[in-house]
């Protein structure tokens, strides 16, 4: 587990921010600039008053373009939709820049492939804002996960932000929960359980659906996926059965403010030293590849 008590010693990675929207407010932009392992040196958005309001608190710059924010950074953090996400990653790429991508890669298998094997060619750094994966209970649970020998599990990612407010975006309203929050449960029961090596799914991603995936060695785990569901809150819950008595993952009540931190460290140091960590584009090309085994149900 990172040890974000040890003083960074190095240089901050001045890093570009694309996207001023709810997300990039309340996270990209203010844990980037929090530092000391990350400066947030300016943010470009297609609306240039969304932000000059996403850069003033920070002193950042306002790049007037994307080749702008590129030249003045030495790594780019995006907060769009994911297939503008996978269409201004590859000239980020092109241009040697270390990325922070949010999930899903891109929005669909093959352009999420594409930036995946650019990236791969062109060495440099990547790494994915998977929420979950930076908070110590996460990783106390994994770690817990991987000791045991597990034959089914139940999971849940439920909540309605597609019913109104700042998530209900047009991209997450189109393609639903699948494309959304699956990557976060896929990504974690394939992490505690094993490879998932087929998934099937039944319903509509953009009301309910059900994933059912059969595991390396064979486990099998349930997943049902919505975020159009009226509940008292939003979250994540995973319970893995076998021998032991259940092991339980729930994010009710957790304060994400202690994994920010340690994305912001894992990346800086992965941009320090060059190599990417678990979380990177080929993970995210992984998941990408569920999803879209999911999708044809």
């Amino acid at each position: 587990m990172t040890d974000i008590s040890l003083p960074w010693t190095g240089e901050p990675v001045r890093v570009g921010l694309v996207g001023a929207g709810p997300w990039a407010r309340a996270v990209h932009a203010r844990v980037l600039a929090a530092g000391p392992e990350t400066r947030l040196t300016s943010v470009w958005a297609r609306r240039e008053e969304a932000a000059r309001e996403t850069a003033a608190p920070y002193g950042a710059d306002v790049a007037a373009d994307f080749d702008e924010l590129l030249e003045g950074c030495e790594a780019v953090a995006f907060s769009v939709p994911p297939a503008i996400q996978a269409e201004l990653a590859l000239r980020a790429v092109k241009a040697g820049k270390a990325l922070l991508l949010e999930k899903p890669l891109g929005g669909d298998l093959s352009s999420a492939r594409r930036l995946a094997d650019a990236i791969e060619e062109a060495g440099v750094v990547s790494q994915l804002v998977l929420s979950n994966r930076y908070h110590p209970a996460a990783r106390r649970f994994l770690a817990a996960a991987r000791k045991l020998e597990v034959a089914g599990a139940r999971s849940r990612g439920l909540s309605g932000a597609f019913l109104g407010g700042d998530f209900a975006t047009p991209w997450r309203l189109e393609h639903g929960a699948l494309l959304d929050v699956g990557p976060h449960l896929l990504d974690l029961l394939d992490a505690a359980i094993g490879p998932i090596e087929r998934v099937r799914s039944a319903g509509d991603p953009r009301r309910w659906i059900d994933l059912t995936c059969e595991h390396e060695g064979g486990a099998v785990s349930q997943c049902s996926l919505s975020g159009s569901v009226n509940v008292p809150e939003g979250g994540t819950h995973i319970e893995l059965f076998g021998s032991e008595p259940p092991l339980v993952y729930d994010t009710t009540g957790l304060d994400y403010e202690d994994a920010w931190p340690v994305l912001r460290r894992e990346f800086a140091t992965a941009v320090r030293t060059g190599v990417s960590g678990e979380l990177d584009a080929r993970r995210g090309l992984r998941l990408q590849e569920l999803i879209a085994q999911a999708a044809r149900g």
